[in-house]
């Protein structure tokens, strides 16, 4: 029984039905509380009086709890900087500063103005040029360098300096962030989380009321959604519903509504970034200068790993001889700025796109014959800046087999043959690739544990540390477990993930998941495999090789190859016998039907200091090619097609890939185009709904759409030669960016300077700068 590929996600017929269960779904107990915050109305000092008074006579109001109510008081999830609740000062805009819990939310709700707040205002941050002018910085600098940099600038023609910003993103998954405790006998706590780090929430819980990580269980059977959004910061959400339910001894529901949702949490980190590239008069990059600068926000939540995956990144798809790559975090009085798909690749990658988009314009060459030059290849180079070696390296291949399919010369041909005769519309096109690193960057995170149990029945429960959002993981995990055995598929049932089971998790991030608890999975139902394969064994032959004349499942020096699972029987020649026979059989003789295993991801190892390593296990790769059309009177931007050609080594399951690559590359098309965050003067979320704050719709994406993976069987270090579907993708929007870069450049006829996102209001404004100069 081959591995089917198309298998349909687990809950997409309970998804149809509305019957999926979220945490919002699970029925109240008798007494349970409702909690919501509240939230500061400045964006940076300190509280001088805090009166809720009026707020507790309010009907249904049981309590107003502040920071003095915890037992610890901060969080973190690399340093334990930021509070739960802010206690005397106020570091941004919507920080929570205490929770009400009433008898419902609309209690609740009725009676947060009622709560009065002075404060002692002090001077705010906003933007990146602000903190770096007031040097207001947080974490460590990174400078990582390669080659000869001045070596490089002597052998080049011509050189370009910019500055490139790229704007923020909110999430925006349906479910907001969520959670509700359970108190339980001797002080215990049992917490339903949507969370993408059950073992965070867990720790972070603890902590902040007093226990022990024995004493809490966090449970998350799926997410509304997560992108990143809750890998770190559904922890202190769990936390505030924690301290309801350990304070009124009820259980305790902390739902967020969209709008204070986008208001507490963080975003995709905004960057600045200075360059500087050298290149010969063909159009190759003989060096290339970038200092990084990553907006962090308050406090530092994932900023260092995010702005190092941007440093790794800054490559993509192309080799870079000489280079000099540094990094800086700056502090700014908005909400902590946190992972989100991509994870600081994307703003990485960004800055290389634009730089070849802008030396195909400068040389009057066409973009993709630059970005085939400087490819990497045999030719040109296959270590990285950071020191790593691409293996079974698939790009040119990608990059041509896509150029022949999406009929790019052609194209090409008539787009410049349209903007010749059109005025105020204008075509672009744009083939832009992906190389993405696939492993977490910080080494001790690329570990996870697996359960397997199987019942007397044949059935299989399968317990692992990778939480269920929306991207297949169950499934896949499902059909690993499934094809060890040469079981059908719906004998084996992934379980909801909880901390009791599996410990010490990582979270569901930097698109691992199915590789590392996939592998963890397989690795513990080989093991039970390999007992039974001793008792079919000793069942076929009579034999009995135990001491004690019983079935022994510790075969020593036997040969058990020929004993064959398939099609839900185990065979030995023509003998044969089904698979819940062996179950039976292997249980009356006292052999064990359940394992545990742990995997670790071998061979990755980096130094961020020096900027060397090996720091990813492989790489997924993939183009995009995508044409636009452009309103010069308005900016409205129309992409026409979108081609895409992906390297997922040997799927897992394509269905699920398919839809993970196309919903990669539209959010991060409306990371390119639409997605803008607005704030007040006084550093309030202006944009903090969906009536604000525009994701793309079914009518923003391309007209023709068109995904495609190749044969690829090279990727023998992950589990099934698969590779990681998640982020990589994501990268390939930036394909919808350089083509608006390359319609704007047909109608200013110069050089421009484009920021992310091309808005409508941003194209209108470029154009105006640059026809107007």
């Amino acid at each position: 029984m081959k591995i089917t590929k198309d298998l349909p996600h687990d809950s997409s017929c309970t998804h149809v039905k509305g019957e999926s269960n979220f945490i919002d779904d699970t029925t109240p107990l008798l007494g349970e509380v409702s909690v919501i915050p509240i939230l500061s109305t400045i964006a940076k000092g300190k509280i001088t009086s805090f009166d809720f008074s009026l707020a507790l006579k309010h009907d249904g109001v049981i309590g107003v709890y502040t920071a003095q109510d915890l037992s610890h008081n901060s969080w973190g999830p690399i340093i334990s900087d930021q509070p739960i609740i802010a206690d005397d000062v106020v570091s941004y805009y919507g920080e929570i500063l205490g929770i009400i819990v009433a008898v419902d939310t609309k209690s609740a709700y009725a009676a947060r103005p009622l709560v009065k707040i002075c404060y002692e205002e002090s001077e705010a941050i906003f933007s990146l040029d602000e903190a770096k002018k007031h040097n207001q910085f947080i974490g460590d600098s990174y400078s990582w360098e390669t080659g000869n940099i001045e070596q490089g600038k002597i052998s080049s023609h011509h050189s370009l300096k910019g500055v490139f910003k790229n704007g923020g993103q909110e999430h925006f998954y349906l479910e907001s962030q969520a959670a509700i405790a359970y108190p339980e006998e001797n002080g215990d706590m049992k917490i339903l989380s949507s969370s993408q780090h059950p073992t965070e929430v867990q720790h972070v819980v603890a902590k902040a009321i007093g226990l022990k990580h024995h004493q809490v269980v966090c449970i998350v059977k799926r997410m509304g959604g997560g992108f990143g959004g809750k890998e770190s910061q559904a922890s202190h959400i769990a936390a505030l519903a924690a301290l309801a339910a350990k304070k009124t001894n009820k259980s305790a529901r902390l739902i967020l509504n969209k709008d204070d949702d986008m208001q507490i949490t963080g975003k995709r980190h905004p960057f600045q970034n200075d360059y500087q590239v050298y290149f010969d008069r063909n159009g190759k990059i003989t060096a290339l200068e970038v200092d990084f600068f990553a907006d962090g926000g308050a406090f530092l939540d994932l900023s260092p790993a995010i702005l190092q995956r941007a440093m790794f990144h800054v490559d993509n798809a192309y080799y870079l001889p000489n280079a000099k790559i540094t990094g800086r975090i700056c502090r700014t009085n908005t909400a902590s700025n946190t992972a989100f798909r991509g994870f600081g690749g994307p703003q990485g990658a960004a800055v290389i796109e634009s730089i070849l988009e802008d030396i195909g314009y400068f040389l009057k060459k066409d973009s993709f014959e630059i970005r085939k030059l400087n490819l990497y290849d045999k030719k040109n180079g296959l270590k990285t800046h950071y020191g790593q070696v691409i293996e079974n390296n698939v790009l040119p291949e990608v990059f041509t087999s896509l150029e022949k399919t999406s009929q790019y010369k052609k194209r090409l041909k008539e787009i410049e043959n349209f903007n010749s005769k059109n005025i105020y519309v204008k075509k672009g096109i744009s083939l832009t690739g992906t190389k993405f690193g696939i492993s977490f960057t910080s080494k001790f995170l690329n570990q996870a544990n697996a359960q397997v149990n199987i019942h007397m029945d044949g059935t299989i429960q399968v317990s692992t540390g990778a939480t269920e959002m929306g991207q297949g993981v169950n499934t896949k995990i499902q059909q690993i477990v499934a094809e060890v055995f040469d079981l059908n598929y719906k004998e084996v049932k992934i379980m909801p993930t909880s901390t009791e089971k599996n410990h010490n998790t990582s979270a569901t991030a930097a698109s691992s998941g199915s590789d590392l608890n996939g592998a963890a999975a397989q690795k513990a139902a080989l093991v039970i495999k390999k007992k039974m394969q001793a008792v079919a064994y000793q069942y076929f032959t009579g034999k009995a090789l135990g001491d004690d004349g019983e079935f022994s499942s510790d075969v020593v020096n036997i040969n058990l190859d020929d004993i064959i699972f398939k099609d839900g029987f185990i065979s030995k020649g023509k003998e044969k016998i089904s698979f819940s026979e062996l179950i039976s059989k292997c249980y009356m003789n006292r052999v064990s039907l359940g394992s545990y295993a742990h995997y670790k991801t071998p061979h990755i190892h980096f130094n961020p200091i020096t900027g060397k390593g090996q720091p990813f296990l492989y790489f997924t790769n993939g183009a995009a090619c995508s044409e636009v059309q452009i309103d010069c009177l308005t900016g409205e931007v129309k992409v026409l097609q979108t081609d895409i050609l992906m390297d997922l080594g040997r799927p897992i399951n394509e269905s699920i890939d398919h839809g993970q690559v196309a919903g990669a590359f539209i959010q991060a098309m409306g990371w390119c185009t639409t997605e803008e965050l607005k704030y007040s003067p006084q550093g309030a979320l202006l944009s903090h709904s969906p009536t604000t704050y525009k994701i793309p719709s079914i009518q923003d994406t391309p007209r023709k759409f068109i995904i495609n993976f190749i044969e690829n069987n090279t990727n023998i270090k992950n589990v099934r030669k698969s590779k990681a579907v998640g982020e990589p993708p994501f990268v390939l929007g930036l394909s919808v960016w350089n083509a608006i870069k390359f319609a704007l450049f047909s109608k200013t006829q110069k050089l421009i300077s484009l920021d992310l996102p091309a808005t409508p209001e941003e194209i209108l404004l470029t154009i105006e700068d640059e026809l107007c100069q």
